[in-house]
């Protein structure tokens, strides 16, 4: 890795907080909760890592989120996370979680976010890292689990950024829940969605029409669809792009033949982060690394680590203040004749 990449100012806006669940913590929290994991050792757990698409790595994932059970893990997870996340240079975190799964496993929702609030408080003292949570709606659930999750948040939707879609993606189209966005809308939640990524541009162009999203997570087969390229770049709407997920997943199959470029190239406001790392082998540092790798230049990078403040849903305060530190690091980097730091995208 190239030893600037990991200083470079940046948010994480794409980061499923239940995605970094490393095996040795599994481990760790199972036994603090006389939990038994379906795998004999850490190595034997890390022996499932071998994904054919995004069915097989949930299946693998649901069954590890089963050792969180009180606040302190979700809080203790978080922390783990928040500590990598330092050291990989960034500075705003929004957070994904799912409560749905957990209340299946027992967890009440309050247990999910005060656990996860109280990490953000400690890394916000400790570390100097903002942010927040985005609750997301496990699309492959009932959409009567998911209106219900809407009205349980509501009296605590002012502690939460706002509302997502997540989970298996293919043949649960965001129209599924459009009055379920439209509720989070009337609590004031921002709306993001997960579009794009296994399923066709058609799934993208609902979450915009249907979901009102301002932001779509993955995103990337919108390069199927020139004229839903050409609307994301004119309308500024970010995509949070997680390269080596893509990759591991499958849903590219090299990162030489990424989308990324060319959807970059176009104009569109793209994001880099690190989707659920733990299970991926790559945090954010080691997405922009890969990147650098087939042929970002660190101006480049620090565009797309600019852009990730900018589509972030920080106060102007926060982001003038973040930018402002790319834009020191950026100082010395700079070329002669590279383009200034990109303008602020609008939902």
């Amino acid at each position: 890795m190239h030893p600037d990449l990991r200083s470079l100012p940046k948010a994480e806006l794409h980061l499923h907080i239940e995605g970094t669940l490393e095996p040795e913590l599994a481990f760790a929290l199972a036994e603090r909760g006389g939990i038994r994991l379906p795998f004999a050792d850490v190595a034997d757990l890390r022996r499932h890592y071998d994904f054919t698409d995004l069915q097989s790595f949930l299946d693998l994932y649901y069954s590890c989120m089963a050792v969180l059970r009180t606040e302190q893990d979700f809080t203790d997870l978080a922390l783990a996370y928040f500590e990598r996340a330092d050291a990989d240079g960034i500075r705003h975190v929004e957070m994904f979680c799912d409560p749905q799964v957990h209340e299946a496993n027992g967890v009440a929702l309050d247990t999910v976010l005060d656990g996860l609030l109280a990490a953000f408080r400690i890394a916000s003292e400790r570390w100097g890292i903002t942010g927040g949570l985005i609750v997301c709606i496990v699309r492959d659930e009932p959409v009567a689990s998911a209106a219900a999750l809407i009205e349980e948040l509501a009296p605590r939707a002012g502690e939460v950024l706002g509302i997502g879609l997540d989970s298996a993606e293919v043949g649960y189209p965001p129209s599924l829940f459009t009055e379920v966005f439209a509720r989070a809308a009337e609590l004031g939640l921002h709306r993001v969605a997960h579009a794009g990524e296994e399923a066709p541009p058609a799934y993208i162009w609902e979450a915009l029409r249907l979901l009102d999203v301002e932001r779509v997570d993955h995103g990337i087969r919108a390069v199927d669809d020139p004229g839903l390229v050409r609307h994301l770049a004119e309308r500024r709407v970010p995509l949070t792009v997680c390269p080596l997920s893509n990759v591991r997943l499958r849903a590219v199959a090299a990162l030489s033949s990424h989308p990324i470029r060319a959807l970059v190239d176009a104009g569109v406001v793209v994001t880099v982060n690190s989707d659920d790392p733990a299970y991926f082998g790559g945090y954010v540092a080691d997405n922009y690394a890969a990147l650098a790798a087939a042929g970002f230049t660190l101006d480049e990078l620090a565009d797309l680590a600019a852009n990730s403040i900018d589509a972030s849903f920080a106060d102007e305060a926060r982001k003038a203040e973040l930018l402002a530190l790319v834009a020191e690091w950026r100082g010395p980097r700079r070329t002669a004749g590279d383009p200034p730091i990109g303008g602020r995208p609008g939902a």
